[in-house]
């Protein structure tokens, strides 16, 4: 497992992180395993998707942060301290604004990079349903930063 998480990664912490998300869902979706079907094959299907779960959200941060960075004060005045804390109490702000399903829905998702499954499940509620809060909790912040 640990050499396929090095191919698709390409960075040895990254991969010893894949390994183990890897296998942290593996045991909690235990009960899907078929018997008489291959566990290395299993395995490495989980490890595929949870990679490639991880490259788009990645991609989609990237695609994000480069529109918020267009946006935003100068790199010397983004990296001071008193820049750093004055974004942070923005947000924190900004999320308390939220409704209280929407921010969890967000804080799951966005914060702890749980799956919109993993999220449904503690929420008692539909993998759509929490990507609609997802969603929405997105919209939300935007609207809320825009009013600022």
């Amino acid at each position: 497992m640990r050499a396929f998480s090095r191919f698709l990664t390409r960075t040895p912490s990254a991969a010893d992180d894949l390994v183990q998300d890897t296998l942290t869902r593996a045991l909690t979706a235990r009960t899907q395993y078929t018997l008489g079907t291959s566990f290395k094959a299993w395995l490495f299907t989980i490890q595929r998707n949870i990679f490639y779960e991880q490259y788009r959200r990645h991609n989609k941060e990237c695609k994000i942060l480069h529109e918020l960075g267009e946006n935003s004060p100068s790199h010397e005045e983004r990296n001071t301290p008193h820049a750093t804390q004055d974004t942070i109490r923005e947000l924190d702000e900004l999320l308390w604004q939220l409704p209280d399903i929407l921010r969890e829905a967000l804080i799951l998702v966005g914060a702890q990079e749980l799956s919109y499954d993993e999220a449904g499940i503690i929420c008692n509620a539909p993998a759509g349903t929490m990507k609609a809060r997802v969603s929405r909790a997105r919209s939300l912040l935007r609207a809320l930063k825009n009013k600022m």
